[in-house]
């Protein structure tokens, strides 16, 4: 027998806004949380191998895009957003690339959507177009609620401009949707009170956008806090009134779960966030039979880095959330500064040769810099994305612009806040 789910999302009389030819329709869906750090391409691509219907980027600040150069790198069949900055005005090498996004259109094509922090409409334009026609869909951030998003005006402080996210979707829709021909998703926090919830959700739905998540939780709440979910039946209600999908986030742990409770309240779909940083194999059905151990994750989460070049440091951090902390890989793992260390502590020796390949590749495996040589422009990996912030364990002992200049969080907030950016 269907769901009650499964017969709305069938149902021809339900109400509808018109899905782009390039966009996708998000009911019925188990999707992967927008996380910085947690996001990155490795993550997304572990996610829907194991099952994920969509994968949403990490937020990436429109400041961070505008007067990037897009770029195929065909070595990693890749797509790469990159700027150049100088570190070091005085120094006759100090060009430093960045890599700001990227995707894998092999895998990812018609599946990714590419998460916005702004907080003004002609900027939302300007990064939206530079990306759009690589992505599935816009979906504007309106629900992080740390300060080095907030302080901006973005996240949750468009929460309580109303008239300023509107504005900003209505553009996106105006100019972004017939020229790429794809949708335009907004997401969001629960507010105080019903009523003031309701008034939000009615003023969203009508600047024609065609999905709306909402996190259960409140901006002052934190995942510690259990989600709140007495007002999502009236918000996926109002959603369908006017025929948008409506996607529900916060303490979902597997596509079963998700499904099942989006059933319940009426929404139509799911955003897994913690459980798929932990482990991306979460998105597998019982039927395809469940979780897989950490393990079997780790080893193919690591393959995959390597095979992208991702940022060591990124990689590290990951491997951070996927390890139990009780586990004795987890104390072999963390005094490692290569991959090659990595397959070691973690007993890969099947690995050890594309590790030591890819160290070399990416200039991990380079001797200690004196301390005459400590100024010198150290090596820029291809994952250094906008919000991915720095890891200690990143070789390069150039100076940095500070994390304010380039609209990225510090390492603490980054860490303090991966999942609450999910919100």
């Amino acid at each position: 027998m269907l769901s009650s789910l499964a017969k709305r999302v069938m149902a021809a009389e339900v109400k509808r806004v018109p899905i782009p030819a390039r966009g996708v329709d998000y009911r019925g869906k188990v999707v992967l949380a927008p996380m910085v750090r947690s996001g990155e391409l490795p993550s997304r691509l572990l996610a829907l191998q194991y099952g994920a219907d969509l994968v949403w980027g990490p937020e990436t600040v429109d400041r961070a895009m505008i007067g990037t150069t897009r770029r195929v790198n065909e070595a990693l069949r890749t797509v790469e957003w990159f700027r150049t900055s100088s570190n070091n005005p005085h120094s006759a090498n100090s060009e430093k690339e960045n890599i700001i996004y990227r995707t894998f259109p092999a895998k990812e094509a018609g599946k990714l959507v590419f998460q916005i922090g702004t907080a003004d409409p002609d900027r939302a334009v300007e990064a939206a177009r530079l990306v759009a026609g690589d992505v599935a869909g816009i979906d504007v951030n309106a629900g992080c609620p740390k300060p080095f998003s907030t302080s901006g005006g973005m996240g949750a402080a468009l929460l309580r401009t109303p008239d300023k996210l509107c504005a900003i979707l209505e553009a996106l829709v105006k100019n972004i949707t017939p020229e790429f021909n794809i949708g335009i998703s907004v997401k969001i926090r629960i507010l105080e009170t019903p009523a003031q919830t309701e008034a939000l959700v009615r003023k969203l739905v009508a600047t024609g956008i065609t999905g709306l998540t909402v996190h259960c939780r409140t901006t002052p709440m934190r995942p510690r806090e259990r989600a709140i979910r007495g007002q999502l039946r009236m918000i996926a209600d109002v959603c369908h009134e006017a025929g948008v999908a409506c996607l529900m986030n916060g303490d979902v742990e597997s596509k079963d779960q998700g499904l099942k409770l989006a059933d319940e309240y009426g929404a139509d779909g799911a955003m897994i966030a913690t459980a798929a940083e932990k482990n991306p194999s979460c998105f597998r059905t019982e039927a395809e039979g469940g979780t897989l151990p950490w393990q079997t994750v780790v080893e193919e989460y690591l393959k995959t880095c390597m095979r992208l070049d991702n940022r060591y440091g990124n990689t590290k951090y990951l491997l951070a959330q996927m390890i139990p902390g009780k586990e004795s890989a987890y104390k072999r793992m963390t005094p490692c500064k290569s991959h090659e260390e990595l397959c070691e502590a973690l007993g890969f020796e099947h690995l050890l040769s594309e590790a030591k390949e890819t160290d070399d590749r990416m200039g991990i495996n380079l001797p200690a810099p004196s301390k005459a040589s400590k100024k010198k422009k150290g090596r820029s990996n291809s994952s250094a994305l906008a919000a991915g912030g720095k890891m200690a364990d990143d070789r390069t002992d150039k100076p940095r612009k500070s994390l304010s200049e380039r609209n990225i969080p510090s390492q603490k907030e980054s860490e303090a806040t991966t999942i609450a950016l999910a919100g």
